[in-house]
């Protein structure tokens, strides 16, 4: 394990400082603990500035501000212009820091969406995230339909967000660095059974996209689930920087990382280049390689026809097992992210 400068202590020229907040796992059932919610969010924020004077990015977890009820309640929802998003908005720029935020969004057309926010040290929302794969089917979440946005970050690095299941699928990371992101940021509320999971889906998405990645979920108890904290932060070769592994709460896990090293490698590498070998199969026996698509699953997925030789043999789909009403609705595709405040 690399030390990542001491935390981010050594910040050097080119180092992108992160902290990832294993916040404790709140109880959140009315406005009024919604709004407490908030401030002590805010205010976490400020520690985070304070704990490192050099930190660019601070990351709090998914459910860091509904907590893990699954309250689809509209009175605990949030939306861009509402007071909860205000609140962080003025509380990166009045720390100058760039910061990533949670939210569960009013949907007047559905159930609520996972949301996942970054905001710059301006107070602006830079990046807007739907959650494309709820937790099925233990979570209630409308399914995503905005793709996987990449931001320019702190220090101009090439930033994504995913959320907590998103990061179980191979091709959610590939497609954050499909699309250039040098650190993708996992944010999650994860329990202790899916630790070891957690613990190699973050490595393997990190090396197989020679990408760094900053994973963190929730932590402690509400007194009926226990988080894991298990803050990670991991460079591109898949070794790990930085690992809460004390699972205190209100940690926050600092490492500088390197997007200029990232950037060499994409371009450097040879062997375990995967990222571009993917779209350039066996280049030394063809020229350029082999650019057709041989996979069956991403053929039928794009045509709409994506089924398993199981199938008709699958016994969950859909949420009648964790107390949810079998939905209705059809999905609507892929829309436009909604105007972002200036």
């Amino acid at each position: 394990m690399s030390s990542g400068g001491l935390g981010g202590l050594n910040k050097s020229p080119n180092g992108v400082v992160i902290g990832v907040v294993q916040l404790q796992l709140p109880t959140v059932k009315t406005k009024a603990d919604l709004a407490a919610q908030t401030q002590k969010i805010v205010a976490m924020v400020g520690k985070a500035r304070r704990n490192l004077p050099g930190m660019d990015l601070v990351v709090f977890p998914e459910y860091s501000l509904h907590g893990l009820s699954m309250d689809t309640n509209p009175e605990i929802m949030c939306a861009l212009d509402g007071p909860e998003v205000g609140s962080f908005r003025a509380a990166c720029e009045a720390h100058e820091i760039w910061g990533c935020f949670s939210i569960m969004e009013y949907n007047p057309a559905g159930n609520p969406y996972n949301t996942g926010l970054v905001i710059d040290a301006k107070g602006k929302i830079a990046l807007y995230y739907r959650k494309l794969h709820p937790w099925i089917p233990v979570e209630p979440w409308e399914p995503g339909n905005v793709g996987v946005p990449v931001c320019v970050g702190p220090g101009g690095c090439k930033l994504a967000l995913i959320i907590c299941h998103d990061g179980m699928f191979p091709e959610m990371a590939r497609e954050c660095a499909y699309k250039g992101a040098e650190i993708m940021l996992r944010t999650a509320g994860y329990t202790a059974p899916i630790r070891d999971s957690w613990r190699f889906t973050n490595r393997s998405n990190s090396f197989q996209n020679l990408m760094v990645t900053a994973n963190v979920c929730m932590c402690g108890s509400d007194g009926d689930f226990d988080s894991m904290g298990e803050g990670m932060i991991v460079n591109f070769d898949g070794c790990v920087i930085a690992h809460g592994l004390t699972g205190r709460a209100d940690e926050i896990v600092t490492a500088e990382v390197r997007p200029d090293l990232v950037r060499e490698a994409r371009i450097c590498w040879g062997v375990e280049n995967n990222i571009y070998q993917l779209g350039h199969r066996g280049y030394v026996a063809v020229r350029g390689g082999a650019k057709d698509c041989p996979y069956t699953y991403m053929k039928d997925l794009v045509a709409g026809r994506y089924a398993l030789p199981w199938e008709a043999d699958v016994r969950h789909t859909d949420g009648t097992a964790c107390g949810f009403d079998p939905p209705e609705r059809e999905y609507v595709g892929e829309e436009a992210p909604p105007a972002m405040q200036k």
